[in-house]
């Protein structure tokens, strides 16, 4: 039988090996540290190492999210369109250890804002491709157990990354922090290739139907045309909350960092670290939780809802402490809101686009949504801030998260069963048999 003529293994019937499922385990793992670049990390550096204004801080951490934003559809569309997924995932976590080492050592804003745009660029490749690997080798079936482990995996990594990055930062300076990111980086390229390329379903880890005969190339199998995709109510309406979600909510822990620089110098770096172990620890448990929840008929909406109502009061507190034990305890909020956002955003993202064969596509929506949002947290509240004080910029962002939450209550519908009846509203393309 030849490559062109080959039968798939049915979605419900994937079983792909132990190694490629602890490749993937490994990877999320790993790439946990890369794919985020320094985060919050680089707001204490240059608060705490180089004195920046909050002004200049906020344009720092701005481009990378901005970059990532303008590189989400074509990480998306390039997901969809090639198979070497896993060449993807190495190239870009090399490009994001790249520009650590280019800020450790030219620590200049003309080169951290260059560096930030290359770290941008390579992150945004990162969460479709990861996506795109974990449906391409588990199916749709399994989908939902697969990223909720994907996102403990996720979590566990950054609770060791902070722990190390913290250690690091207090005892030896902060640019073994950048080094720390360049090391997760080689080890996510090495690791990478325990996962089979064989057992990886291409057609359907990119949102198409698995067992195609004909290797997706057939009418019915094609994807949908992106005009097609992009007028669909339910995605625009969920892509508006991600971008609300993270508008209200990104530059809190960079704030926080700042304010900790500003009260507890000396003592900024563990105690940013603090905040995001204890983050980490809530995700862990939560990425869990939001599997189990899914698995026993729960809906995706009531469970974002949860996430993002935590939003506003972890800004209503922030603008009350610069304690450093009431920053990470605070801190934990952010652990329950963030541990639902990484499972439920890409569930809710294969529900509305299944049999499109955009899925990947979708996933550089929701991060485009991701980068705006994070952009523009972190311009206006830097701006904020200098103007008006730190409790200013967490407020204004606390009443921007309450936005978030009264536009999904009132405009998203439940996703758990419109698999189905997406499929059927989705227009066949041209060519397609009845």
């Amino acid at each position: 039988m030849s490559a062109s003529t080959k039968t798939r293994t049915p979605d419900d019937e994937r079983r792909p090996s132990a190694r490629s499922l602890r490749g993937l385990d490994g990877l999320n793992f790993l790439m946990a540290d890369v794919r985020d670049g320094l985060g919050p990390y680089l707001s204490v550096y240059l608060k705490g190492a180089q004195h920046w204004s909050p002004g200049d801080i906020g344009i720092a951490m701005a481009a990378s999210s901005l970059s990532a934003a303008l590189c989400q559809i074509p990480a998306g569309l390039l997901v969809d369109a090639l198979k070497a997924k896993r060449m993807l995932v190495a190239a870009s976590g090399g490009a994001v250890a790249l520009g650590c080492v280019l800020i450790a050592v030219f620590p200049h804003l003309m080169t951290i804002i260059a560096a930030q745009i290359m770290i941008g660029a390579a992150s945004a490749i990162i969460p479709p491709a990861l996506a795109a690997l974990s449906l391409g080798l588990v199916g749709r079936r399994r989908i939902d157990a697969r990223i909720s482990r994907n996102e403990s995996f996720n979590h566990a990594g950054n609770f060791v990354a902070a722990a190390l990055a913290g250690t690091l930062g207090q005892w030896l300076g902060y640019s073994w922090i950048f080094y720390l990111v360049c090391a997760f980086a080689v080890g996510s390229a090495a690791i990478v290739n325990l996962i089979n390329w064989s057992e990886i379903d291409h057609d359907l880890a990119r949102g198409g139907a698995a067992g195609d005969p004909a290797g997706g190339t057939s009418p019915q199998h094609r994807p949908i045309a992106i005009r097609d995709l992009l007028t669909h109510r339910d995605l625009i309406v969920f892509l508006v909350s991600v971008v609300l979600f993270h508008f209200g909510n990104a530059a809190m822990l960079p704030m926080a960092g700042q304010v900790l620089a500003q009260t507890h110098p000396g003592w900024d770096t563990i105690s940013l670290s603090g905040c995001i172990i204890a983050a980490q620890l809530v995700m862990v448990a939560i990425a869990w939780a939001v599997g189990k929840a899914m698995g026993a008929g729960y809906g995706r909406k009531t469970i974002f809802l949860v996430a993002l109502a935590v939003l506003p009061v972890r800004g209503i507190l922030f603008s009350f402490t610069a304690n450093p034990i009431g920053v990470i305890a605070i801190q934990l909020l952010d652990g329950v809101a963030a541990g639902i956002f990484g499972v439920i955003a890409i569930v809710i993202a294969a529900d509305v686009t299944r049999g499109t064969g955009r899925f990947n596509l979708a996933q550089g929506l929701v991060a485009l949504s991701i980068g705006v949002g994070a952009g523009l947290s972190n311009l206006v509240a830097g701006y904020l801030v200098q103007w008006f004080g730190y409790p200013a910029g967490f407020l204004s962002l606390a009443v921007i998260a309450a936005c978030a939450l009264v536009f999904f209550a009132l405009f998203m519908p439940e996703t758990r069963d419109m698999r189905g009846r997406r499929a059927a509203r989705t227009p066949a393309p041209a060519g397609a048999t009845a």
